[in-house]
């Protein structure tokens, strides 16, 4: 196995598929990164040499944003959002959609499956005692 930015890319996938397996590495990107180093898209993960590996690893973290690093950037943009008080801040803190969502239905995902279901809405009268 191939390990690159901390992560372990399995043998059997071609290598265009196996960085995606990075945070932060899509196919988009990852297709400019095999490029850039010269490397086949098509070839899988065991048929590179160890040369290979050292240059896509020197290419992926001297350019960009991957894995630990993206992923804190992300939260202090959120942090920073909540402490201004922001539209999207106070969504992110009240755990609902952000993006301009309908929320009347189709929040199961955000709100974590909330079902608030009413019954007949009226109650039973209370016995006598």
């Amino acid at each position: 196995m191939a390990r690159i930015a901390g992560v372990n890319i399995p043998d059997n996938k071609q290598i265009l598929i196996g960085l995606t397996y990075i945070y932060g590495i899509g196919r988009t990107l990852s297709l400019k990164v095999l490029k850039s180093a010269g490397i086949d898209v098509t070839r899988k993960v065991s048929q590179l040499s160890a040369d290979e590996i050292s240059r896509l690893k020197e290419i992926i973290e001297k350019n960009y944003k991957i894995e630990g690093e993206l992923r804190r950037e992300i939260m202090m943009n959120i942090k920073r959002l909540k402490d201004i008080n922001a539209w999207r801040g106070v969504r992110h803190i009240k755990g609902l959609p952000v993006r301009g969502q309908r929320t009347k239905t189709n929040t199961r995902t955000v709100r974590g499956n909330v079902r608030k279901t009413v019954g007949s809405g009226r109650k039973p009268p209370a016995e006598a005692t």
